[in-house]
């Protein structure tokens, strides 16, 4: 059976964890997840910054700490907004990117399990300046709802909850590296729950997170559960624990909990991670704690946190005990209270409209700059990557029997790739004549039922042409039980089923390139005809 048709992956489908054995090795994977995602984000390359255009007021100066409103243009009409924690004093001082998760006020949450306020308060008067910011759909970033992001069209541009997360926290960068009391070597992110998946997706692909501690969230056993955690493609062949490890050699905390899915972080993630850190030779930059606590970013995981950032941000040692905290009322932290948005704002549809806009206009810039062979060396890997197809495989070969008729001998078959498990029916038709090489057609044929050949096989046929005929992924009939594709994070560990079949017109292509023991094989080029 082709192993496509088995069970369909999701969000709780448990990984194994790779080990790897050089730096090498594990430096070239690193290099792949990272490009990985911001293909699958719709960021690679990474698009040109416009103006952040920052706006900061409403300051509010308590003895130790200063509290600001904040919102800037990630992109022209599009704003991320949030609050300012600032020490008293000129700097420069760290500075930390703090996202807030789905807790159900978002970064105004102040509970025993998670206070937003209260742990960017404890940052600023420890000497840190934190920037704490509303997920897209959350408080003031109104202007989506969050769980309701995109459609079809988007996630053909790799736009989603996500995309926009991961642009916004990577601008988030920008704008703390840009303000005059925060030192831009000495930039730190920490999360917990979502805000924890956009922690490990910033750090992983922009390496000026000098330190991380995403909290309650890296896992092989629950990958994140919102569509703002997914997208299309994304965890194939990753998952959150290698993503994690991207970090490596930065200095990194994982905090995990005994009662959600980072329960066993101690015995399974944090072993994993440690062994790429010790490529490095950097054990020493990778810890871990775990608390006895459901899912939280509670006062013991902050206080785990303020330590950790003291040694590697502030260059201290020791415990850093929570002080007392008073959390500003809402109308004093929300920036659009009592003030109206500019009036260029974007609705979510200009928004859609204004990040394809973006991505056109890249892609035509790099048209008209590059020769079509540079274009073409350059963006090749990215589409292969975003289909996860392999566009030159060993080909794995079943013959099921020949048979001889008039004109032309052909081979019954089943292709695939080696080590994957496909099972592509197919079949070669070689005119019988003079052997040697040949040009050579292949049909993807929906509806094949591997019968004689088709009236437009034997023309070619007739013409001295070799014919392989393929009945690529579900076009022959067979229904894939438990897999539903109209489900939002479906395509997110599972390949797309036009996907599959690219890939295996690629199988078919690659079987027609490769040299045969047995018989003179077609070498003069390939042509493709779907149907």
């Amino acid at each position: 059976m082709d192993t496509r048709l088995g069970a369909a992956k999701h969000v709780s489908t448990p990984w194994a964890l790779r080990r790897y054995r050089t730096l090498e090795e594990w430096e070239q994977r690193a290099a792949a997840i990272r490009r990985h995602i911001l293909v699958c984000a719709g960021l690679w390359p990474l698009p040109a910054k416009t103006p952040l255009k920052a706006q900061i007021f409403g300051r509010i100066e308590r003895e130790d700490y200063a509290v600001e409103k904040v919102f800037f243009e990630s992109l022209p009409g599009f704003f991320v907004c949030g609050n300012l924690y600032r020490p008293l004093g000129e700097g420069p001082f760290p500075g930390l990117a703090c996202p807030h998760g789905h807790w159900g006020r978002g970064r105004l949450e102040n509970t025993e399990l998670g206070s937003i306020a209260g742990r960017c308060i404890n940052f600023a008067r420890q000497g840190m300046v934190a920037f704490s910011y509303d997920m897209v759909g959350y408080n003031d970033s109104d202007q989506f709802v969050h769980r309701e992001i995109g459609g079809r069209r988007e996630a053909l541009w790799g736009i989603g909850a996500l995309s926009l997360q991961l642009w916004n926290s990577i601008r988030v960068v920008d704008f703390l590296a840009s303000l005059a009391d925060v030192d831009a070597e000495r930039i730190g992110c920490t999360g917990a729950s979502g805000g924890g998946t956009q922690t490990f997706l910033l750090m992983a692909v922009d390496e000026r997170i000098k330190a991380a501690a995403p909290v309650n969230m890296v896992s092989a056993f629950m990958q994140g559960g919102c569509r703002c955690e997914n997208q299309g493609h994304l965890r194939l062949d990753i998952n959150n624990v290698e993503i994690a490890s991207c970090m490596a050699p930065r200095p990194l905390l994982m905090v995990s909990c005994t009662g959600d899915w980072t329960a066993n972080t101690p015995e399974v993630e944090f072993p994993a991670v440690h062994a790429i850190y010790g490529l490095y030779g950097a054990r020493d930059q990778v810890s871990e704690v775990q608390i006895d606590a459901p899912h939280n970013y509670n006062q013991p995981s902050r206080e785990a946190v303020y330590a950790f950032f003291k040694r590697h941000l502030l260059g201290g040692q020791g415990r850093v005990a929570e002080q007392p905290f008073t959390v500003e009322k809402d109308e004093d932290l929300l920036v659009f209270s009592g003030r109206e948005k500019p009036d260029h704002a974007l609705d979510a549809r200009g928004v859609f409209d204004a990040v394809i806009a973006r991505s056109e206009k890249q892609l035509a810039t790099r048209l008209a700059s590059a020769r079509i062979h540079r274009f073409q060396w350059q963006t090749r890997p990215a589409l292969a990557n975003l289909l996860w197809v392999d566009a030159a495989p060993q080909v794995a070969v079943e013959s099921l029997g020949f048979r001889r008729e008039d004109g032309y001998v052909a081979e019954e078959l089943v292709l695939g790739r080696v080590g994957h498990g496909e099972r592509v029916r197919a079949a070669f038709f070689l005119p019988r004549g003079p052997q040697g090489k040949v040009p050579a057609t292949l049909i993807a044929e929906a509806h094949w039922e591997g019968d004689a050949p088709s009236v437009l096989a034997q023309d070619l046929l007739q013409k001295g042409g070799a014919i392989l005929v393929i009945a690529p992924f579900l076009t022959d009939g067979t229904e894939r039980e438990g897999h539903d594709e109209m489900d939002p994070l479906y395509h997110t560990y599972n390949q797309a089923t036009m996907a599959c079949r690219v890939q295996d017109i690629l199988t078919g292509l690659a079987y027609l390139d490769q040299p045969s023991s047995v018989r003179a094989r077609p070498a003069s080029g390939a042509c493709l005809r779907g149907r």
